[in-house]
């Protein structure tokens, strides 16, 4: 059927942005909104509602003189989503016809279609100059106080930049960085990763079959580099799925076991091991309920706020509220006390959060070590990958979204090495 107005991804995105704003659901529940779709329209509902989500308090500042009061949610969604088109320089009346015509496919948002027009009809003189000059948009204040106070409300609006122009994409190389980042055409970075400004579809890439590399943020490679690895060690990725940490255990040559929850997420785990070649042993169980012991190394990636993820994730900040976060932390310290017990003596555990939150991070450092007779912190080392400002104050390496400006930042982290007593 054809869709001249392109109404199915729209109508899409409009589902989209409202589960995330109006529901409190994440973008990755959400899969079943565009299964429908075709590949085209698919990218283009993803792309539009991800542009929406970064761009809701630049959207509502621009709708807020033309808006008498707030209308229902799936509305005041349809009016930012056709604010974001218009801003970045679609043609208004095509917008507005598409919005009207969505709005009036509702039962409970067709009494609105005349205002939408009218709006949007105000709406239309903006250019993509104009919305590019707008203020770029502030997190909520339930999570915009708290890293104020970590980090001073500067630090956070260089971050605020940085979710609010995304993220490239970053890839790990099974054993060649250099020649993957020739092959691919991407740049090299100094810790080893390469990044694509505009990768295109990712199977089509050079070396995707034949498993040269895979998909991992920058950041999120280098708590496996802390680590280190060495050939034959006998090394636990607790908390493993998405895996590419597990990944990068097996091409050093350890001896992996990759343990997690979900069964469905090992198989993704699974899949990778299969098309990089490389070989690592799948457990699907609690990480609290695991009890083989008489590891060299553990590595967990804790569940946490994934606050650090914000470029990738623009959907987190508006379907969370932090309410969760107490539990969370709560889990950390509990998975730190028991991956210890799991070491071998004088065995290392490298702890990791994607969260901007100390809380989540060096604070459960700190606690550990407190909490722990004879446990030591790692030193860092005095390797090249290193940047000072990197270097947390209490030990380990302080990430944050606004490091790497100049090359298109970084997910926020916390990690740290810690050494159980020999």
């Amino acid at each position: 059927m054809t869709d001249p107005k392109g109404l199915a991804p729209r109508r899409a995105a409009l589902r989209l942005v409202t589960a995330v704003t109006e529901e409190g659901r994440l973008l990755s529940e959400l899969a079943a909104v565009l299964d429908p779709l075709d590949a085209a329209d698919r990218a283009r509902a993803s792309r539009l509602a991800m542009e929406t989500l970064r761009a809701l308090g630049r959207a509502d500042r621009v709708l807020k003189p033309h808006l008498a009061k707030r209308p229902p949610g799936p509305v005041q969604n349809a009016l930012r989503l056709a604010t974001v088109e218009i801003g970045q320089g679609a043609a208004p009346h095509a917008v507005t016809d598409a919005y009207v015509e969505l709005t009036g496919e509702g039962r409970r948002t067709q009494t609105f279609r005349g205002m939408v027009n009218a709006v949007l009809r105000k709406v239309a003189g903006l250019t993509p100059e104009a919305w590019s000059a707008l203020p770029v948009p502030n997190l909520p204040k339930w999570l915009r106080r708290p890293l104020a106070e970590a980090w001073g409300d500067r630090s956070v609006q260089r971050m605020e930049h940085a979710h609010f122009h995304g993220a490239p994409l970053d890839l790990t190389a099974r054993s060649d960085p250099a020649a993957v980042a020739g092959a691919v055409g991407g740049t090299l970075l100094p810790t080893g990763s390469i990044r694509l400004a505009e990768p295109g579809r990712i199977t089509a890439l050079p070396g995707y079959d034949a498993g040269d590399w895979w998909v991992q943020d920058a950041a999120a490679a280098l708590p496996v580099r802390l680590l280190a690895p060495q050939p034959g060690e006998r090394v636990l990725d607790l908390c493993a799925a998405p895996g590419g940490k597990t990944l990068q255990l097996a091409a050093a040559g350890a001896d992996v076991t990759a343990l997690d929850i979900s069964e469905s997420r090992l198989v993704r785990v699974e899949e990778n091991l299969a098309r990089t070649g490389l070989t690592a042993r799948t457990v699907a169980a609690d990480a609290m309920a695991f009890e083989e012991g008489g590891w060299d190394a553990i590595l967990l990636d804790a569940p946490c706020s994934a606050t650090g993820t914000i470029r990738r994730h623009p959907d987190l900040p508006h379907a969370k509220d932090g309410h969760d976060f107490a539990a969370l932390i709560e889990l950390q310290t509990r998975l730190i006390a028991h991956a210890l017990t799991l070491l071998k003596p004088g065995g290392r555990l490298t702890f990791c959060t994607c969260s901007l939150l100390p809380d989540e991070g060096e604070v459960q450092v700190e606690d550990a070590l407190a909490a722990t007779d004879g446990l030591t912190l790692d030193p860092l080392p005095e390797a090249s990958w290193i940047e000072p400002e990197w270097r947390a104050e209490t030990g380990g390496l302080r990430l944050r979204p606004d490091f790497w400006a100049d090359r298109g930042g970084m997910d926020g982290f916390y990690m740290a090495t810690l050494r159980k007593p020999a």
